[in-house]
């Protein structure tokens, strides 16, 4: 009991100073104690109550003095917080009433301020678009007035820097959205500027060539005039310095019409002055910004080749005129005179590999389209023009550095097409000059008509000078007029062999060759067609020998002139010579050579009439007609060369000399006509009546030999003409066939010339004539009687001749 005492004031003291969420334990243990535990625990619990009361009461009632106080206080106050509430209730009420107004003026000022904040960033973002703005105003305004290159660069900025400041604005989004139209635009506009510019320079191509060949040409006209000057102030020689001073104020005014020209075009001396090249300049820019450059530049040239392909296509007709020829070669001019231009004022839309593969392209053609063009001109003149075009053109596009060695080699071609057509003219100069010949000498009254001879024909004889007038030139009109038109060919030539860039060693052998072309095949052909005239007699043959006898000594007079004017000694080694000695040989033997044909062709006429009766018992006693007509011309025909002028030895020489063989051609040429009629295969039987009658004619034959028809023959020489037939005659007239059989192959035979095989043919046909005779003769019996021994001899003699044919035949 006393035990349990204790342990509840601990668990009293537990609970005071525990707290109330860890009494749980504490409590538990009052119950795990000595049964009725929890009753003395409760009843020490209400001890414990009293015994706090107790102290609480006293506590009160020692401290209840102040309590009363306090409440006595506290309900004072009471009183002045009631009186204060109400003044603070007013003194709100009145706050209330003034800040009404404050507080509106203060929304108001809080609604200007955001009004403030909005308006400063209103600003501030259309400050920002405003660039923008006007940068895309700028490019409309730009796109308007065709500054496409500027838009291009505006277009840039807007993308670069402008728009992306504004990106977040719609408007912005449709901007960009219209830029790559624009762009495309640009491209469409700049493209269509490029073919309204191709289309320019297609058409203007042959005046911007025109007026660069009217340059060059200009230059060179300059350049030849001072050099013809200085060569014509030193003093050559006469006909070179008139000419080339004729050609020098033929330039000089062709050089002041070009200067009124230029006046008058307001020196249109450009290729810019005739077209406008902003078009290609601002598309290459335009293309070249927009990364699309290498396109632009494989358009250019591709449109370009094209129209090169055009520009070389010539007409059809071009060859008809010079005009088209020059308008031509003034295309080609201009496009590539344009192409250089291009060349030089832009980087890389043509680069020199291109032009010069293009101007290799072209230039082919252009040799090609020439050859076949050129090769239809039949004029002269024509030519001549169509290679001053060609030098002015290789001329003008070498200016521009484009290679022209092939267009030269060109003109070699042309040259020699050139010479050919001279030689057509030529020749047709010459048949007209031979046609108008009266084939005998120049007479001259005086010594002025004779000094015009001289000056147009370099003629030099001592012993004709010291004759007096009247008197005659030895050749016909015919000769200096060749001379002068050689002359003329030769100036004809040196036209073509001008401005060639070649040497004056080069120019002369060019002159000297077709001088040469002139001589051996022109003037050869001319001389041997004119010869074979028919209408040409045998006294124009004779002085047509002598003509050109002084044509081929004027040979030396003409390669002087050609010296002159090349200024070349003929001295040099490589120069060439005039073959016009062979020509006027050739000519000369021809002229011969037909003299001789012709007196043939008479003799065969003459022949061709005869009419003999080869069965005639005797003779007429006289020779036939037409073998006098035939000496009688002999004789006249001979006169005419002993009447030629030989007041020139080397005349009298040259004319005795034809005369003598054409004498003996016509004497050998008559007696193998008559040899060849006896022994005629057609002619079967002859009696010896006609053998008589052919002896007579013989005779008359070498009575005119032996009369010397024509001088200077020795001896007999003329009548060995004759000695086949003579001594076949005799045999037969003779009838000494003993002798000719006896004496066959001995030199000092009397019938030497009398061939077995001739003697044979012409027996038998005597033989055959003999029988026939006998046949129709009406003493027959008696005639077989009286001549059986003369046949039998004729039989025997048949046999001889065949065996001597048949040895002669197994020998050879």
């Amino acid at each position: 009991m006393a035990e349990s005492l204790p342990e509840h004031d601990r668990i009293l003291q537990e609970i005071e100073s525990t707290d109330t969420a860890c009494v749980g334990p504490t409590l538990r243990s009052v119950y795990d104690d000595q049964p009725n535990a929890h009753q003395r625990f409760m009843e020490k619990l209400d001890a414990c109550i009293r015994n706090h009361d107790r102290e609480i009461e006293k506590m009160c009632n020692f401290h209840h003095q102040g309590f009363v106080d306090a409440i006595t206080e506290l309900l004072k106050v009471r009183a002045d917080a009631e009186k204060l509430k109400v003044q603070v209730t007013d003194t709100n009420r009145r706050l209330q009433d003034a800040g009404k107004e404050v507080i509106a003026q203060t929304e108001e000022i809080i609604r200007c301020r955001v009004q403030q904040r909005n308006i400063t960033t209103v600003v501030e973002k259309l400050q920002l678009c405003l660039p923008v703005l006007e940068m895309y105003s700028k490019l409309k305004e730009q796109m308007n007035v065709k500054r496409y290159y500027s838009a291009l660069k505006t277009m840039e900025q807007l993308e670069n820097l402008y728009l992306p400041r504004v990106s977040q604005y719609r408007f912005c989004q449709i901007m960009i959205e219209n830029l790559p139209k624009l762009r495309e635009e640009i491209k469409e506009i700049s493209m269509s500027d490029l073919k309204d510019f191709l289309e320019s320079i297609r058409k203007h191509s042959d005046r911007i060539g025109e007026t660069a060949m009217k340059q060059a040409q200009q230059q060179k006209t300059f350049s030849t005039t001072l050099r013809k000057q200085n060569n014509v102030n030193y003093g050559q020689n006469m006909h070179l310095g008139r000419s080339r001073i004729l050609e020098s104020k033929n330039e000089i005014t062709l050089k002041r019409t070009f200067d009124e020209d230029d006046e008058h075009e307001e020196e249109v001396l450009t290729a810019q002055d005739l077209v406008d090249f902003s078009p290609v300049y601002r598309c290459l820019h335009i293309y070249s910004v927009l990364g699309d450059g290498e396109i632009f530049e494989n358009y250019y040239r591709k449109q370009r080749r094209k129209q090169a392909r055009l520009v070389l296509q010539p007409q059809s007709s071009m060859h008809e005129t010079v005009e088209g020829y020059r308008r031509y070669f003034s295309q080609i001019v201009g496009f590539f005179v344009v192409e250089d231009h291009i060349l030089h004022v832009t980087q890389g839309l043509v680069t020199r590999t291109y032009t010069d593969e293009l101007w290799n392209m072209a230039l082919s053609k252009i040799i090609a389209v020439l050859r076949t063009h050129s090769s239809y001109c039949s004029d002269p003149d024509l030519v001549l023009e169509l290679k001053n075009l060609i030098v002015v053109f290789a001329d003008t596009l070498q200016g521009y550095g484009f290679p022209v060695n092939r267009l030269f080699d060109l003109l070699f071609e042309i040259r020699d097409q050139y010479n050919e057509t001279l030689l057509k003219k030529w020749s047709g100069l010459f048949r007209d000059i031979f046609e108008a010949d009266n084939y005998s000498p120049i007479p001259v009254a005086n010594e002025e008509e004779y000094k015009i001879v001289i000056s147009k024909f370099p003629f030099q004889d001592p012993e004709l000078d010291k004759q007096s007038f009247p008197k005659k030139l030895p050749m016909s009109q015919s000769v200096p007029q060749i001379y002068i038109q050689v002359k003329e060919f030769i100036y004809a030539s040196l036209k073509f062999s001008e401005s060639l860039h070649r040497s004056s060693t080069e120019i002369d052998d060019m002159l000297r060759k077709s001088t040469n072309l002139l001589l051996t095949r022109t003037l050869s052909s001319c001389l041997q067609n004119l010869i074979k005239k028919p209408h040409i007699g045998l006294t124009e043959l004779v002085q047509i020998i002598i003509n050109t006898t002084h044509l081929e000594q004027a040979c030396k007079y003409l390669e002087d002139f050609i010296s002159n004017i090349t200024n070349i000694s003929q001295v040099t080694v490589h120069t060439a010579r005039l073959y016009g000695l062979s020509t006027f040989k050739d000519a000369r033997h021809a002229a011969e050579g037909e003299i001789y044909t012709k007196l043939n062709q008479k003799i065969d006429e003459f022949i061709q009439i005869a009419d003999y009766d080869w069965t005639m018992s005797e003779s007429d006693g006289r020779a036939s007609g037409y073998l006098m007509d035939l000496i009688n011309f002999l004789r006249s025909t001979f006169q005419v060369f002993t009447h030629l002028p030989n007041n020139n030895n080397d005349h009298a020489a040259m004319s005795g000399k034809v005369a003598q063989t054409a004498c003996m051609s016509a004497c050998q040429h008559l007696s193998t006509s008559l040899m060849q009629m006896l022994l005629d295969s057609e002619l079967k039987q002859i009696s010896m009546g006609a053998i008589q009658q052919f002896n007579l004619d013989v005779i008359q034959c070498e009575l005119f030999a032996s009369s010397e028809p024509v001088p200077g023959f020795q001896g007999d020489t003329l009548q060995l003409a004759f000695i086949d037939l003579r001594q076949l005659l005799d045999l037969f007239m003779v009838w000494d066939w003993s002798t000719y059989l006896a004496d066959y192959g001995q030199a000092t035979s009397k019938y030497l010339r009398v061939n077995p095989s001739t003697a044979l043919t012409l027996l038998e046909k005597v033989h055959r004539g003999m029988k026939d005779s006998s046949k129709k003769n009406n003493i027959f019996a008696q005639f077989r009687k009286n001549d059986r021994d003369k046949q039998k001899l004729i039989e025997t003699v048949v046999k001889q001749l065949r065996s001597l044919v048949n040895g002669m035949s197994q020998h050879t």
